[in-house]
């Protein structure tokens, strides 16, 4: 009788091993999910790092743009000077301050007048006579050595008028120079500044031998001064009288004589002085010869200056000439 073949019992092994493999995959997923947990963690942590100092550089080039704003190198002067007149107590001028307006006169006589404020000065415009009454302005010593700015020479009507107003035609073989008041030289620290000194309403008849000689000696010994000094106020402008010459189709008047003062100082101490030309053709002639008192500008014009000072310092100022304050 043939023996039965016994089958050998099953044992757990092959389990075992199917065990074994799935645990091994569970390993694996999970190996790779903490891998990918912590490379997500990394990428967050360099993005917060790059957006921290993006965030700081960005800070930093809004602080400099700030500042620089903020300077009048960069045509921002009239918020520079209110904040000069806000702390009275820090000097810039030897010791010293000009605050902001100090430069305007006031007319002591019945004129017509539109005040203009302009980014490099002020003008007093007269409708009636299609010429200012004054311009006035400050050139400080960063101003008057600026290159910022090229001359323009391009005459245009001064849009803030109300009135009457010269025009290039008038001038047209006239035999007078479209003298500039506040001189174009004097606004290169600013291309708006520059612009706005070619207004009409900046400009005057003046024969070409006061216009390219003497009066433009004086503009050339301001800037000297004002590098010299740290800051000027200089107010110019014509003699208006009676009966005056008429130019052009818009009638513009034109001055016998023209003025201008200029205040600085000179230590802890205010200090003036005064020119009157007669609207001709000079030759080679001293700016000495046609030195005053403001006082006397004053009388000849019916305009008061740096009228802001306390009567006792605008007084002594303008009544003389301090010869050891101004070098020629």
């Amino acid at each position: 009788m043939a023996k039965k073949k016994i089958k050998p019992k099953r044992t757990g092994r092959k389990k075992k091993k199917q065990g074994g493999f799935f645990s091994s995959m569970t390993r694996t997923f999970w190996h790779l999910l903490v891998g990918v947990i912590f490379l997500i963690l990394v990428v967050e942590g360099v993005i917060y790092v790059h957006d921290y100092q993006s965030s700081n550089n960005k800070e930093k080039k809004t602080l400099v743009i700030r500042q620089k704003t903020q300077s009048p190198e960069t045509g921002k002067r009239e918020e520079f000077r209110k904040e000069l007149s806000r702390q009275d107590e820090k000097y810039r001028v030897s010791g010293q301050s000009f605050k902001a307006g100090d430069e305007i006169p006031k007319l002591k006589v019945k004129r017509k007048e539109q005040v203009i404020r302009h980014e490099g000065y002020t003008v007093s415009y007269n409708s009636d006579y299609r010429i200012a009454n004054w311009v006035a302005y400050e050139l400080t010593d960063k101003e008057a050595v600026s290159k910022k700015a090229e001359r323009s020479n391009k005459f245009v009507a001064d849009p803030e008028v109300k009135g009457a107003m010269a025009t290039n035609g008038d001038y047209h073989r006239s035999g007078y120079d479209r003298g500039h008041l506040a001189p174009a030289a004097d606004m290169k620290w600013s291309v708006k500044a520059m612009r706005e000194s070619f207004y009409m309403s900046n400009i005057c008849p003046q024969k070409p031998g006061l216009n390219r000689g003497i009066w433009n000696q004086l503009e050339e010994d301001c800037r000297m001064w004002a590098k010299e000094n740290g800051a000027l106020m200089i107010v110019a402008g014509p003699v208006i009288s009676a009966n005056m010459e008429r130019l052009g189709e818009n009638r513009v008047a034109v001055p016998e004589k023209f003025y201008k003062v200029i205040c600085r100082y000179a230590g802890d101490t205010p200090t003036a002085i005064g020119f009157v030309f007669e609207n001709r053709n000079y030759s080679d002639e001293s700016l000495l010869n046609f030195a005053v008192p403001v006082d006397e500008v004053e009388t000849v014009t019916g305009i008061d200056f740096f009228p802001s000072f306390p009567d006792s310092i605008e007084n002594r100022m303008e009544s003389s000439v301090d010869w050891t304050s101004w070098s020629f």
